[in-house]
C-alpha cells in the first residue's frame, strides 16, 4: 500500500501554482484561512467571509481536500475567527475529496503546559462533535474526517474514546499536532502511530497532518495504517532560496520548489526504510497533587472538561477565574466532610 502525499498549496489563485499542481497530478489539500476574506477598515484584520470563487479555479485538481486550520487560526489570531457554521457552509461548497473536522492543535508553542493540553483535547471532542452533526444536516458528513489531538500516545487515544466514533462509517481519522514533532521518543511521532496501530480496528487508516518529510522513512513499517499525510515545507525552501539569491519569492519559484519536493518525497517513499524496533512506551500518568487545594483544582478541571465535551458549556466560557471558583466550591465540600 502506498502512502499518498498530498501537497498543501498556499492558495487557489489561477496562476503557475496552481497551473503546476495540476500539471502534476497529485492530491491537494487547501487551508480554509486561505479562502478567508478580510478587511481592515476599522484598523485591524477582521474576518469577512469565505472566497469561494477561488474554488472555481479548482476543477483542474486531481482530488483538493479542505483542513479547517486550527494551528495557524491559533497562532494568528488566537483562536478561529469563523464559527463551526460558517465553516460547514464552505465544507459544502466543493465536492472535497475530505473536509477535516475543526480541531484545537496542542504543538508546544499554543498549549504550554499540561493542562492546557488536556483543555485542548476536550475542545477538539466537542468541535468533533458540532462538526458531525452540522455536516449531517447538509448531507455531507460521509466527507468530513474527525481529527483526533494529544500529546502523548494516550492523549490521542482518549481523544478517540472521547469521540465514540463508529469505525464501520469511519475510513479515515486526521492526527494532528505532528508537523513540529520528532520522530522519535515517548512523546515522538513513531510512538504516537505505533499506539494508534496497535488500538485501531484493521481497515481504519490515518491521516498525518504537517509530517515532515524525513519522518515517511520512519512510518514506512506501518503504511499498512497510513493512508497520507500533507505538507506545505516546500514554502519554506523557496522562501530560503529566495532570500539567498536575493530575489523575490515569486509563484514561479514556489512552484518549482512544489514540484521538486514532492518528487523527493515519492523518492523517499521508494526508498529503503529506516531500520527501527518498535517501543512500547508505558502510559505516563498525570501526578496526583498532594496539596487540598491542587486537588480541588484538578477535579474541577476535570469537570469542567466533561461539560465541555457534552456541549453543556462551550470552552470559550471557561475562565481562570471560573475553574478556581468552581474549586473552592469543591474544597469547601471536601473541608466539611
Amino acid at each position: 500500500m502506498t502512502i499518498d502525499i498530498i501537497v498543501g498549496l498556499p492558495h487557489l489563485g489561477n496562476g503557475t501554482i496552481l497551473k503546476r499542481a495540476v500539471d502534476m497530478r497529485v492530491p491537494t489539500l487547501i487551508s480554509a484561512n486561505a479562502l478567508s476574506r478580510w478587511s481592515r477598515r476599522k484598523g485591524w484584520p477582521e474576518w469577512q467571509g469565505w472566497n469561494l470563487g477561488q474554488l472555481d479555479n479548482a476543477r483542474g485538481l486531481a482530488s483538493l481536500s479542505l483542513d479547517s486550520a486550527g494551528f495557524v487560526a491559533m497562532a494568528r489570531y488566537g483562536g478561529f475567527p469563523w464559527s463551526t457554521g460558517d465553516y460547514l457552509t464552505l465544507a459544502a461548497s466543493y465536492p472535497f475529496h475530505w473536509f477535516a473536522s475543526m480541531d484545537y492543535c496542542v504543538e508546544p508553542e499554543i498549549a504550554c503546559d499540561r493542562e492546557e493540553v488536556l483543555d485542548r483535547i476536550s475542545r477538539t471532542i466537542r468541535a468533533n462533535f458540532d462538526c458531525r452533526s452540522g455536516a449531517r444536516d447538509l448531507g455531507i458528513e460521509h466527507r468530513l474526517m474527525p481529527v483526533i489531538q494529544g500529546r502523548r500516545p494516550e492523549d490521542y487515544e482518549r481523544c478517540l474514546d472521547g469521540l465514540a466514533l463508529d469505525y464501520g462509517r469511519t475510513p479515515l481519522i486526521g492526527v494532528g499536532s505532528m508537523c513540529r514533532r520528532h520522530a522519535s521518543g515517548p512523546e515522538g511521532l513513531i510512538a504516537v502511530f505505533d499506539h494508534l496501530d496497535r488500538i485501531l480496528p484493521k481497515g481504519v487508516m490515518l491521516h498525518g497532518f504537517g509530517i515532515k518529510g524525513t519522518a515517511l522513512s520512519h512510518l514506512k513499517g506501518i503504511e499498512h495504517r497510513i493512508a497520507s499525510i500533507d505538507s506545505q515545507a516546500y514554502g519554506q525552501a523557496a522562501r530560503h532560496d529566495a532570500f539567498a539569491q536575493g530575489i523575490p519569492k515569486t509563484d514561479t519559484l514556489v512552484a518549482q520548489h512544489m514540484q521538486a519536493w514532492t518528487a523527493s518525497q515519492f523518492a523517499r517513499l521508494r526508498g529503503a526504510p529506516v531500520l527501527r524496533q518498535s517501543e512500547l512506551f508505558l502510559p505516563q500518568s498525570d501526578p496526583t497533587p498532594a496539596d487540598p487545594w491542587e486537588q480541588a483544582i484538578a477535579q474541577a478541571r476535570a469537570e469542567i472538561r466533561s461539560l465541555v465535551e457534552d456541549g453543556d458549556i462551550g470552552h470559550e466560557d471557561v475562565t481562570t477565574l471560573w475553574v478556581e471558583q468552581w474549586a473552592a466550591d469543591i474544597y469547601r465540600d471536601s473541608i466539611a466532610r
